[in-house]
């Protein structure tokens, strides 16, 4: 039958407006295989990427000879920037003192060797682009991106790693790891961006088994892209950014863009349930989503036809979307795209104060003519952004600035100790961009807001993909940070705020922490019951005993403030092993062991036993 089916679609391919790939087309398809294929990250990828921190090696925050904070690289519009705002802020908010460095260690310490098999590795062989036991390769794909991770590998050893790591180039290479993992009973941990922030690829410290990371990383093509009916078919393992590249060449997008767009992957996005920034127009992964390809245990899960909709049970594209590696391995990906959008727009606003922001968004949110994207940051995180501000370019440009401060504090009696902003992106026609501007402006407005400008609409933008980065400075200083997200209905969001932060700030004064520690939030997406919401949080180590202890009990605490006041466990950053102890309170016990019985059955041998998800 399926044979019969391909024959049939190969046949009606130069007709439906789609771009084969080489397995349906064949012949003029090899070319075409090569042109769609998506360019990403070296196989040792500790050759760009940081193995001690977040993104590039070339990219980083420093300060220059002049003591100023400039971010570093050419790969940003922020890069080679001074920043002279910053320092001044880090010293007086976060307690830093900025002449006493606390550097990494230079370089990795000596890990054990690898548990090796024989008999698995020689089953492998052909199906495969190329394995490696080299141990930066190995712990490069042994952590993600918590505090905890990138802490320990700066000043600590890593704990478990994979014994060996091994690059699929398709499906049908995945599928026979996983047949001999099975069979020598090995165990394997899906490895796409490595972006995770709970813990997700660490490995069970207790794993005697060999443990084999499955790097998706050259299974990096765009199979086929259907401009009839707006969808396109990818393997996991593309990353995102080269992924909007590629599909631009074709006149269309995906429009997920999460934080993490530069560095994670499809494979990533599905088994996390992921969102991105733009998720108002294009939506929620569970909403991109089509199709999805998982090799298990128990063989190869996918339904048999890719329709908008169909009513056929229970969704298996519900059993996979969010199960973090724990199933199996997604292999391919069909998901919706649209035509790239003809006008893109930047705008802010300022409100008097975070809850008149808040009901401006919810109105906004009840009216159904939400922009793209629309964030609103508490003032904490206004303080914050004004501190990444660059200097003026001009003696001009440093008056007009002037003078819309004093318009704001003074002529509008805005208090800059309370004042909230938000951030907005207009995507589409530009008669319905210039329409949703004016409906969003107006009920802005009404809520007691100002038109901020385009240019700091667009700086909050650009500051998305160089937050990260700032931790890593503040590590330098002896400085913990992290963020985190939550759902919470539109009634309960300013007391869950509210409630967090203080939680916060009251632990870290229990636990002798010197300095106030960093405690704010930002409202990044907007539904019709309620938003989403991350709260990022800091303090000064200098003077604990245990610094990684604090931490941890001031996240553990805080999220109890958040599932206490209403809050989900997670809105798109997933479960993983930071979260696990919240999940049987979130789904209920018999929920718990319905997802149990769905593992045991289709992982009997526990092949995919990274830990993460299941209490």
């Amino acid at each position: 039958m399926a044979a019969s089916r391909l024959q049939v679609t190969c046949g009606h391919l130069a007709g439906a407006g789609l771009v084969p790939c080489a397995a349906a087309a064949g012949g003029k398809g090899d070319q075409q295989k090569e042109e769609i294929r998506s360019v990403n990250f070296p196989t040792q990828r500790q050759e760009i990427l940081r193995w001690n921190g977040w993104g590039y090696k070339d990219s980083h925050f420093e300060l220059n000879k002049d003591g100023k904070v400039v971010f570093l690289g050419d790969r940003y519009a922020i890069s080679n920037v001074v920043l002279p705002h910053m320092r001044e802020w880090m010293e007086a908010e976060l307690g830093v003192d900025m002449t006493k460095l606390s550097p990494s260690q230079p370089a990795l310490p000596a890990i054990p060797p690898p548990i090796t098999h024989e008999a698995f590795v020689k089953d492998i062989v052909g199906h495969h682009g190329g394995i490696s036991a080299d141990a930066e390769d190995r712990v490069f794909r042994s952590h993600g991106h918590t505090c905890q991770e990138i802490f320990t590998l700066r000043h600590g050893k890593p704990g478990r790693v994979p014994d060996l790591v091994v690059f699929p180039l398709c499906h049908d290479h995945v599928e026979a790891i996983v047949k001999a993992a099975v069979k020598h009973n090995v165990v394997l941990i899906p490895f796409g961006g490595g972006t995770t922030v709970t813990g997700a690829v660490l490995c069970p410290e207790t794993e005697t088994r060999m443990i084999v990371s499955l790097d998706t990383s050259k299974m990096n093509r765009i199979l086929w892209i259907d401009h009839v009916n707006m969808m396109a078919r990818l393997e996991a393992g593309i990353v995102g950014i080269r992924l909007e590249e590629k599909l631009a060449e074709y006149g269309v997008c995906t429009g997920h863009e999460p934080d993490s767009q530069e560095f994670s992957t499809v494979g990533g996005w599905v088994a996390t349930r992921a969102s991105g920034m733009k998720k108002n127009i294009y939506g929620n992964m569970e909403d991109l989503l089509i199709s999805v390809r998982i090799v298990t245990p128990s063989g190869t899960v996918e339904k048999s036809c890719q329709v908008p909709r169909i009513s056929s049970g229970p969704d298996i594209n519900e059993f996979i979307l969010g199960s973090e590696g724990t199933l199996g391995v997604v292999t391919e990906v069909t998901m919706k795209v649209r035509k790239i959008p003809e006008v893109t727009a930047y705008g802010s606003v300022v409100f008097p104060n975070f809850s008149d922001g808040v009901a401006a968004m919810r109105e906004i949110a009840e009216a159904r003519c939400a922009p793209a994207s629309i964030r609103l940051m508490d003032n904490e995180q206004f303080q914050f952004a004004h501190a990444l501000k660059p200097a003026a370019t001009s003696a001009i440009a440093g008056l007009i600035d002037k003078l819309k401060t004093f318009y704001v504090t003074k002529i509008k009696g805005f208090d800059p100790e309370h004042l909230a902003v938000a951030t907005l992106l207009f995507e589409g026609r530009a008669e319905d961009v210039e329409a949703q501007q004016e409906r969003v402006y107006t009920i802005a407005k009404k809520h007691g807001g100002l038109l901020g400008g385009e240019d700091n609409g667009k700086r909050g933008y650009m500051l998305t993909f160089v937050i990260a980065y700032i931790r890593d400075l503040g590590f330098e200083y002896k400085y913990l940070g992290e963020s985190f997200e939550t759902s919470v209905p539109w009634s309960l969001l300013e007391n869950l705020c509210r409630n967090v932060k203080d939680r916060i700030r009251r632990e870290a004064k229990n636990l002798g922490i010197r300095h106030k520690p960093l405690a704010s939030c930002r409202v990044t997406q907007t539904y019709d019951t309620g938003a989403c919401v991350y709260f990022y949080f800091g303090f000064l180590y200098e003077g604990l005993a245990d610094p990684l202890g604090a931490f941890h009990h001031i996240e553990v605490t805080a999220r109890d403030e958040v599932i206490a006041n209403g809050g989900s466990i997670s809105h798109h950053h997933g479960v993983g092993k930071v979260r696990r102890r919240w999940v049987q309170e979130t789904l209920s016990a018999p929920g718990v062991e319905m997802l149990r019985a769905v593992k045991e059955h289709m992982d009997p041998k526990n092949i995919f036993a990274n830990g993460n998800l299941l209490p």
